[in-house]
């Protein structure tokens, strides 16, 4: 099986396939996803979400934000099975999104954790990680806000958050408050958007 060009093992598709189904058995009743796109599920969540773990495939520990239907969080929790390492903690703040979050890594084995708590608190729970995920929760310059608390004074520190095809006028936007480096990954799912890495955060104002 091939996603997005890069080839996937047998073990890792069997996880995946797992995940899909037990998501559209939980998505009868709880809106993880907007029903127009469920139709689509692979190509426009699994397919989209895998991006991150294939632009940075090492087994490091991520916080994924406000993790709803477990995109990108679980996908790249299902990834780092494969290598047995590094740890996804999701944080979804929903108790019915939570309980789903966690049935799905349980049922795929996948290498994370769910924290049932609000954005805001989650930096004091987790402690430090090396990289923090996001998707389709809010624009560039909250998503940073949310992200400094692991993100100011720690150069090793990066955000991948994807981003439609307004991207740049969030880029703007954030860049009159916040200082740093960043990287635009073209999407190889969806035209016109990317996926935004960001590091060596500082703030401005």
């Amino acid at each position: 099986m091939e996603l997005n060009g890069l080839r996937v093992s047998r073990e890792t598709q069997e996880r995946l396939q797992r995940f899909a189904t037990l998501f559209q058995k939980w998505a009868k009743t709880i809106n993880l996803v907007a029903p127009s796109t469920l139709d689509d599920l692979w190509h426009r969540h699994i397919a989209d979400s895998s991006q991150i773990f294939q632009i940075h495939p090492q087994p490091i520990t991520w916080v994924d934000l406000g993790s709803g239907g477990g995109f990108p969080g679980v996908i790249t929790a299902i990834y780092l099975a494969e290598l047995q390492d590094g740890w996804v903690h999701l944080v979804e703040s929903n108790h019915k999104k939570a309980a789903f979050l966690r049935t799905a890594l349980r049922e795929t084995n996948a290498r994370g954790s769910v924290h049932a708590i609000r954005i805001e608190d989650a930096p004091a729970e987790i402690g430090e990680c090396d990289a923090i995920s996001a998707r389709a929760l809010a624009e560039l310059d909250e998503l940073i806000g949310y992200s400094a608390g692991w993100m100011l004074g720690n150069e090793n520190c990066r955000g991948f958050f994807h981003k439609g095809r307004d991207y740049q006028r969030e880029i703007d936007k954030a860049r009159g408050r916040w200082e740093f480096d960043l990287l635009e990954h073209k999407s190889a799912v969806e035209q016109e958007s990317v996926i935004l890495e960001i590091s060596n955060l500082r703030r401005l104002v």
